[in-house]
């Protein structure tokens, strides 16, 4: 399967005023360059389970363990221990429950009111999931597959614009235009003023700003405790962009809400596929892809 690669064209204006100099303009120009041969794992078949099974490990394998501390020496006691309790002893009737010091009223017991929690969480319990690694692989290259269907990226939730005639997008060469002087660049190192500026030209001029608009809008506050524990705001997912290594370009978009950058060596079916919901709208750069080949 060939793709054509988007070469672009940045051209740069500022006006100046007496009392100073305007805001900097970006005219972006796309124009389709020569095609590209996809890889091979661009054609293999779609398997959502796979993807799933992929997904759940990762998520799980990052779960950090929790749960509660017996006291000991100057430790602090854990939730609902932390009373002085005495023993009654045997033959008084009454059920061999803690009681506080000095009072009839149980204590630390899980049916006690105010008591520990019954069975909770241990720190020891191992919630990683192993996957084997040919399945890994085969779910990558299945999420990978899904990104060329533009009926999937869609009924995943993305929104491009009509213009967009094939997925995925493939950048290719890009030069910009400074007062009549034409400057060539490798789009992965470019960072060099106004960076994240340009960087949403550019994908607004490929035909992606809606989707940028859907996940800025969707920001939203994240209901519960977690807004307490720097987890405050929960954006949409946008586009992806795979990249050779993590450059300027990386450092340009990574500041757009929901875009997500990932070198083409450490991609992995989550990246292409959060939640296991496959068809992610991707963008890859031309020297991403050759790695990857």
């Amino acid at each position: 399967m060939k793709v054509a690669v988007k070469d672009i064209v940045n051209t740069i204006t500022q006006d100046e005023l007496d009392a100073g100099k305007l805001a900097v303009r970006f005219s972006v120009e796309v124009s389709e360059g020569s095609k590209m041969t996809l890889p091979e794992v661009f054609s293999t078949e779609v398997r959502e389970d796979l993807v799933k099974l992929a997904v759940a490990s990762s998520r799980a394998n990052r779960r950090q363990p929790y749960g509660s501390r017996p006291h000991i020496g100057k430790r602090k006691p854990m939730s609902g221990m932390k009373h002085s309790v005495e023993w009654w002893g045997k033959g008084r009737g009454v059920s061999r429950i803690m009681r506080r010091t000095g009072q009839r009223r149980g204590a630390q017991n899980p049916h006690t009111l105010g008591g520990r929690r019954a069975h909770g969480p241990k720190v020891e319990k191992d919630w990683s999931r192993k996957l084997n690694q040919k399945e890994r692989q085969a779910a990558r290259n299945s999420a990978l597959a899904a990104t060329v269907s533009m009926e999937t990226v869609s009924a995943r939730g993305h929104r491009f614009d009509e213009d967009v005639e094939h997925l995925p997008i493939i950048l290719g060469n890009y030069s910009e235009v400074v007062d009549g002087k034409t400057t060539e660049y490798d789009i992965e190192s470019f960072n060099h003023g106004s960076a994240t500026r340009k960087a949403a030209a550019i994908f607004d001029q490929l035909g992606l700003g809606p989707d940028l608009d859907r996940a800025r809008s969707g920001r939203k506050i994240r209901a519960g405790k977690a807004t307490m524990r720097g987890r405050v705001h929960k954006t949409p997912k946008s586009v992806l962009l795979v990249v050779k290594e993590k450059a300027g370009l990386a450092k340009a978009v990574r500041n757009l809400p929901g875009v997500d950058v990932v070198a083409a060596k450490d991609l992995c079916a989550e990246d292409l596929a959060p939640g296991g919901a496959l068809g992610r709208l991707t963008v890859f750069t031309k020297s991403a892809l050759e790695a990857m080949n």
